[in-house]
């Protein structure tokens, strides 16, 4: 099929990718501030522990809930109006999830949660936003370049939570305060993007293909499955670490320590990922990925020792650049234009939903599998198993399907 029209310069692009890579950076690290403390805060306002994780999920389901109407604001009103209204519900979530807190309510903190999964979803769509003023040859090198800016929110977030997490007689308040004022200091950056609005369909323009056509599509199809699986393993995985390492009889900090370096293993890849799917093919970074996800739970499974928590934190976050970035060039790159904002609505639609479930999985495994810590962590790692079946039978099924003429 026809691919985006390209651009004679790629100029505009590389601004806006750099605004959207410091978007990253400062307002992404709310990401790993939340996912580190969410199960911990959850397991303290809970009544039953099966429960901890609950607040993850309702991130990931808020996310997933406002993924259609997020794309449908950017398709009318533009990618500027969709980022602000994911920063004000992320300090708005911030704000609920501190008084929450401060009233000892997990129902008002798991609403805070729900409302920052706004947020979460806003945030997905700046890796599409890289991509719209980009040529064909420099859009997976922009959608890398964007999430390469996770390297730097990998490094803020958990220092952050290691400052704010004990600020207050009541733990981890200082963390959501402090996520309030990454929302409102980083939303500036937003006036900068130089990305046109779609323009208004005439009455005559292409209508373009149905959801349902989209999905029947081969490459859409594989991509948004290994999109799907790579993020859902990831979180299933990253939910329960924070949990594993304190239940193991390591620290908080340690726990900060090993979401460091795993939220540094899903960004640092990402200054060269795009130019191994340029010379290898998306398929091979795809599948690459897939491997090294496999490999993050064999390494899990080996023991419970903090060296086994750090490499295999280490792949999983590898792992998931390949496969999440790859999945996002196939499918940026197998729809047109007037398609945009119902495709990567219903891809991040499927997407988060197959994550929400892996989230609600992660703390009923982690915390009611077997009678201890290490048997809840090596059922969250054997639950990775039938899904990267899933995802690597699909990709296989697509590289060796016939052609199209």
């Amino acid at each position: 099929m026809t691919m985006s029209m390209t651009t004679p310069s790629d100029t505009v692009a590389k601004k806006n990718v750099a605004i959207l890579g410091l978007a990253q950076a400062i307002l992404g690290a709310q990401m790993p501030m939340i996912f580190t403390i969410g199960g911990l805060a959850g397991q303290s306002l809970a009544s039953n522990p099966c429960f901890a994780t609950l607040p993850i999920s309702l991130i990931v389901g808020g996310s997933m809930l406002a993924a259609t109407p997020i794309s449908a604001i950017m398709q009318r009103w533009g990618r500027r109006a969709g980022f602000f209204t994911g920063a004000a519900f992320g300090a708005i979530g911030g704000l609920v999830g501190a008084y929450g807190l401060y009233l000892g309510s997990f129902p008002i903190f798991l609403l805070g949660s729900l409302l920052t999964g706004v947020y979460m979803s806003a945030h997905g769509f700046y890796r599409f936003a890289a991509a719209d003023t980009a040529s064909d040859a420099f859009r997976p090198k922009a959608i890398s370049y964007v999430m390469a800016g996770g390297l730097a929110a990998a490094i803020i977030g958990p220092q952050l939570v290691k400052a704010t997490s004990q600020a207050f007689v009541i733990p981890f308040l200082g963390t959501y305060l402090a996520v309030i004022a990454v929302n409102v200091l980083g939303a500036a950056l937003f006036l900068f993007l130089d990305i046109p609005k779609p323009p208004v369909p005439s009455a005559d323009s292409p209508k373009g293909r149905s959801r349902m056509e989209l999905l029947k599509t081969p490459v859409i199809a594989v991509a948004v499955i290994c999109a799907m699986v790579s993020y859902a393993l990831m979180n299933l995985v990253m939910t329960s670490t924070p949990l594993a390492v304190v239940g193991c009889g390591f620290t908080e900090g340690n726990a900060a320590d090993v979401v460091t370096w795993h939220v540094l293993a899903m960004y640092v890849p990402s200054f060269f990922t795009g130019h191994l799917i340029a010379r290898f093919g998306v398929e091979k970074i795809v599948s690459a990925g897939l491997v090294i996800l496999a490999g993050a739970g064999a390494v899990a499974l080996q023991g419970v020792e903090l060296e086994n928590f750090f490499i295999a934190l280490v792949l999983l976050g590898i792992g998931w650049n390949f496969g999440f970035i790859g999945a996002t060039t196939m499918l940026a790159g197998a729809h047109e234009s007037y398609e945009r904002g119902r495709m990567q609505g219903l891809n991040d639609l499927l997407v988060f939903g197959g994550v929400t479930m892996a989230s609600l999985a992660s703390g009923g495994l982690m915390n009611c599998s077997g009678g201890s810590p290490v048997d809840g962590w090596n059922a969250v790692n054997m639950a990775m198993a039938p899904f990267l079946v899933l995802a690597g039978g699909a990709l296989m099924w697509l590289i060796l399907r016939p052609k199209e003429a």
